[in-house]
């Protein structure tokens, strides 16, 4: 079966672990993740620069590592990111700022990548959100 993940968090929030959870639970039983679209607060997952107390699970490194590890495509919504201060080299440049923090493993993309990513999966499952 063929999955997009949509994750709309932040990292410290419940749903963003569960959903981590859920992705390596859909990989380790043999199904395939189309795409991982994250939005809304979920995009401040893909930041580099957070910092969590030593006693807390990072889970923004664990998507990190799982990403990378299994060459997942991972979009960032751009117009979250930006409004969140999550930019990229090409967003750096083109508002001219000295920070880029995207991790490497993501990409920051448009929501019509979310709708492509519909257009391949057989389901489409939602964490979190207001």
């Amino acid at each position: 079966m063929k999955f997009v993940i949509n994750v709309l968090s932040s990292s410290t929030a419940p749903a963003t672990r569960r959903a981590l959870r859920f992705a390596q639970a859909v990989i380790a039983q043999g199904h395939e993740i189309v795409r991982i679209f994250f939005y809304q607060d979920g995009v401040l997952t893909a930041s580099n620069n957070l910092v969590v107390a030593q006693d807390q699970q990072d889970i923004a490194k664990q998507w990190q590592t799982f990403i990378t590890e299994h060459k997942l495509d991972a979009v960032v919504c751009i117009a979250a990111a930006l409004r969140r201060g999550i930019l990229d080299q090409t967003e750096a440049q083109r508002y001219q700022r000295a920070a880029v923090n995207l991790a490497e493993c993501y990409q920051l993309s448009g929501l019509g990548q979310l709708h492509d990513g519909l257009q391949q999966a057989d389901r489409v499952i939602s964490f979190g959100g207001e």
